[in-house]
């Protein structure tokens, strides 16, 4: 069965200049698996560099996200490390930050 299905190797497959969040940000770099922006929704893969912050956001729909690599510290302090899964309710406000780099994979879903 191949009809219907996309393979991406998040390792291999070039990343796009991140932008899920207003303007371009070029410490940030994101791969989008299944999301689109016109549904708001799917999966997607962002890279962070080291130093980088993502700008404070309300989520429009469920947000959740696994940690594949390096450290995340949310907005209230809290320190994600690899392995680490987060899921934000509709609603919430949030930012987050990285001092040694990230990569994470991303799924915004219906509330």
């Amino acid at each position: 069965m191949s009809a219907g299905r996309r393979i991406q190797n998040i390792y291999e497959t070039p990343f796009e200049p991140y932008d899920l969040d207003g303007p371009v940000e070029t410490d940030k770099s994101c791969l989008p698996v299944s999301w689109t922006r016109e549904s708001g929704r799917g999966c997607y893969v962002i890279r962070m560099e080291p130093g980088s912050e993502t700008i404070p956001h309300e989520h429009r729909c469920r947000e959740e996200f696994l940690i594949l690599e390096g450290e995340l510290i949310e907005s209230d302090g809290t320190v994600l490390k690899t392995g680490d899964m987060v899921s934000y309710d509709q609603g919430t406000h949030h930012n987050s930050r990285t001092e040694t780099g990230c990569l994470l994979i991303g799924f915004d879903w219906l509330p």
